[in-house]
């Protein structure tokens, strides 16, 4: 296996790859796994390897994969969401422990429903009233799931069971308890990765557009994990497309310090023309500047992300970090 970071986009997309291929066997057969905890452990060491190697090209995989892909949608969702706990877990400063449950909860919440949620992803019509059943009580089948499998972690397990419950109306978020905290902030990167994802009955949404709801939504004036999440991934994460003021439309290939000016390759012109070679542009130094996120939707043109991602790499060398 290709050390990531040596490896170039089409390696980093396979491994990507081969990991979400292994958390779907695991959900998707759960009872058939021996040492299911320990099995997910391993993906979720796995993950963290290639995060930390680098962040902003792991986002930016991701990310594509989310506004491409509908089959097979619940294990990816699944990793998509345990990245983005990952990710605003930092931010959050949480302890080890609360990130570890949190995670592994992001990757299992849906286990009860992993076949389902692949069918409901690509089909047309909406749900029916089996279906709906199902999906009404997948929390609740998880947590008994997820007990007959050997999970011994009651924080997990709580949160799997309340990831679609109400917060709290009382109290700030600090002096929550654990549980209701951590189904807080799933719930949050749940909704969000929801929004950017494209399914049969309906487009995805933009970066922005899905960051501003969830801001919006989550019943706090205060509440700390919207913004979290933001400054995790930006305001427009890389692997996502923006309209820049002067009419020019790029690729987000990395963040920066500030979440809605990251460093993006300029792919069209102001007329839509594709350039023949994409140029990059810091936006945190100077214009144009993002004017909107747009969603996978509107970009019609086929875009060279092997190349994207090199010159993403390339041009934040040495440190490879954020701008």
């Amino acid at each position: 296996m290709p050390h990531p970071q040596s490896a170039d986009y089409e390696d980093l997309l396979s491994l990507w790859a081969d990991l979400e291929s292994g958390l779907a066997m695991v959900l998707g057969n759960p009872m058939n796994i021996p040492a299911f905890v320990h099995k997910l452990r391993q993906y979720d060491r796995w993950m963290q390897d290639l995060l930390r190697q680098d962040t902003d090209t792991a986002l930016y995989l991701l990310f594509q994969l989310a506004t491409n892909a509908s089959m097979g949608y619940s294990a990816l969702h699944a990793l998509i969401c345990a990245v983005l706990c990952d990710l605003t877990a930092q931010e959050l400063d949480l302890p080890r422990s609360e990130r570890d449950s949190l995670v592994f909860a992001a990757m299992t919440m849906n286990i009860a429903m992993t076949q389902l949620q692949n069918d409901l992803a690509a089909q047309n019509d909406k749900p029916t009233p089996q279906q709906a059943a199902s999906i009404q009580a997948h929390a609740y089948s998880g947590r008994l799931l997820l007990i007959d499998v050997g999970v011994h972690d009651s924080v997990w397990i709580e949160v799997v069971a309340n990831h679609h419950g109400a917060s709290p109306a009382e109290g700030e978020f600090e002096q929550w308890s654990v549980v209701e905290r951590l189904s807080h902030i799933l719930r949050t990167v749940d909704r969000y990765a929801a929004m950017v994802s494209p399914r049969k009955t309906r487009s995805g949404r933009s970066a922005i557009e899905s960051a501003r709801t969830i801001m919006m939504q989550t019943g706090e004036p205060h509440d700390p994990v919207g913004f979290a999440l933001v400054r995790a991934t930006g305001l427009c994460p890389p692997g996502t497309y923006v309209r820049l003021d002067n009419g020019e439309t790029a690729v987000v290939l990395r963040r920066s310090k500030k979440p809605n000016h990251p460093l993006v390759a300029i792919v069209l012109n102001r007329s839509g023309e594709v350039l023949n070679t994409p140029r990059l542009h810091r936006t945190a130094t100077s214009g144009p500047l993002v004017l909107a996120a747009l969603t996978q939707e509107a970009v019609k043109v086929r875009i060279n992300h092997q190349n994207l991602l090199r010159l993403g790499i390339q041009a934040d060398r040495p440190a490879n970090a954020a701008a």
